[in-house]
């Protein structure tokens, strides 16, 4: 029984149904429980280190498929988890129902910049559109820019729509099927409030031509100001009387003094979201937070509405630039065996001083010093890296809407917002301020989508 469930039957003056609860995952379960001592010598492993009880006996059923798909994608990925130190994809950390990915659904992404990645264009083109909000001004950037202003919004893209195409869909995004709009809003060092506003205007009036449902917004504003006098605010509520769901990241500032929560993730139509440090683990007994902005806003809402990973979340690389140079000879050394360090460092000379210098070093020494390079740079292997803050928690919740969408396309905002509330899980011992109602749950939110269609 879920837990809008037992609020339901508790309102309803009912006795309570005694279910089972699963050790794993501390859920409620209407089936019958499975012990875990029958279960195979690897997946016994995963299921044990996961355990929300460590002497536990018996998982549920969604547990044992739960796990099975991640042995099944652990060893069909083993070089990955060998190079990567186990980062898990997206999809595998929120149980993302593997028949949605997104299809037939357009989603917008207002950013500094953006790279036609692979992941987006091949084996089919999903961006549909690019549009720049200074090409007034002459601006001659285009999607295979890559510039200091190209990554972020390249890799908010593709941490929600990317196909994970260059490790065989590995780390691909939740919504990997869906298409694209991209509007460049920035340059280089801040965006401003008018310049989200300008790209979310453009957003509303070519929202019919490209079937635009979602647009994400992983920038902030520029002040503190109530909703009823901001006018990217008020844009914001245009979008969702329109139909566009809005989804917007709450920002890094919940460890410095005073953590205001600004436009447009204040606006009450949108949907806020906050950073989930799962700690890289299934395990819900981990759960913690991580240093998101909240509310209450200055008109008294509660900000954010919901939580997302915003730490080890698994993003491309911006491909040709010396990061990805520097990535890919690491990712080599790391590969190669005692015997061919020496001679393929010689070979890449001019990409990474301190590995030039490191080449007379004992093999230990040398091997410890790719390590850290590899940690440094928060390299999982030579196409992606794993990166932090709720400019990637804010997509991946985007992912989730448009999969939403993709199941039960008559849905509003509005309702999309109720969904994703009332099929949230909360972190325990964690004040509301922070969380709001909890950890985006991608299966129950998608299969309540469903049963409202």
């Amino acid at each position: 029984m879920s837990d809008t469930s037992e609020r339901i039957h508790e309102a309803s003056g009912l006795p309570a149904i005694q279910l089972p609860v699963c050790p794993v995952c501390e859920r409620y379960c209407e089936d019958e429980l499975h012990p875990i001592d029958a279960l195979s010598e690897s997946l016994h492993h995963i299921v044990r280190s996961n355990a929300a009880t460590p002497e536990a006996e018996h998982l549920c059923r969604r547990c044992l498929e739960l796990f099975t798909r991640a042995k099944r994608q652990i060893e069909s990925h083993a070089s990955v988890f060998e190079q990567n130190d186990f980062v898990l994809p997206t999809p595998l950390r929120m149980d993302a129902d593997e028949r949605f990915r997104g299809r037939g659904v357009t989603m917008a992404f207002l950013d500094s910049g953006f790279y036609a990645h692979p992941d987006l264009t091949q084996p089919k083109n999903r961006i549909v559109a690019y549009h720049s909000i200074f090409s007034s001004q002459g601006d001659e950037t285009s999607l295979e820019t890559n510039d200091v202003a190209s990554w972020h919004g390249m890799m908010t893209s593709v941490v929600a729509a990317g196909d994970g195409g260059l490790v065989d869909g590995f780390y691909r995004g939740i919504a990997s099927e869906a298409d694209l709009v991209l509007v460049k809003i920035g340059r280089t060092g801040r965006i401003s409030e008018a310049q989200i506003e300008e790209g979310l205007e453009w957003v509303l009036a070519n929202a019919a031509k490209y079937h635009i449902k979602v647009v994400n917004i992983s920038a902030g504003g520029d002040a503190n100001e109530s909703y009823l006098t901001n006018p990217l605010s008020q844009t914001v509520e245009r979008c969702t009387r329109a139909g566009i769901t809005v989804v917007c990241a709450v920002g890094n500032a919940g460890y410095v003094t005073g953590h205001p929560v600004l436009p447009p993730a204040s606006a009450p139509s949108s949907i806020a979201v906050g950073g989930l440090d799962d700690q890289n683990s299934t395990d819900r007994a981990r759960r913690g937070m991580y240093r998101s902005s909240y509310g209450p806003t200055i008109d008294g809402l509660q900000k954010p509405e919901v939580i997302a990973p915003g730490i080890w979340v698994a993003a491309p690389i911006l491909p040709h630039t010396p990061t990805a140079a520097e990535a890919e000879l690491c990712a080599k050394l790391e590969a190669a065996s005692d015997e061919e360090l020496s001679a393929l460092i010689e070979q890449h000379r001019g990409i990474d001083k301190d590995i030039d210098e490191a080449i007379e070093l004992r093999i230990p020494m040398l091997r410890q010093l790719i390590t850290i390079k590899l940690r440094e740079g928060n390299v999982i292997n030579q196409h992606y890296k794993y990166v932090d803050g709720t400019s990637f928690a804010a997509p991946i919740v985007s992912s989730i809407v448009a999969c939403m969408l993709e199941a039960n396309p008559r849905l509003t905002p509005q309702r999309i917002k109720g969904i994703l509330i009332d099929t949230a899980e909360r972190v325990p011992d964690v004040e509301v301020d922070r969380q709001g109602w909890g950890v985006v749950n991608a299966r129950r939110a998608v299969k309540l989508a469903l049963q409202l269609g």
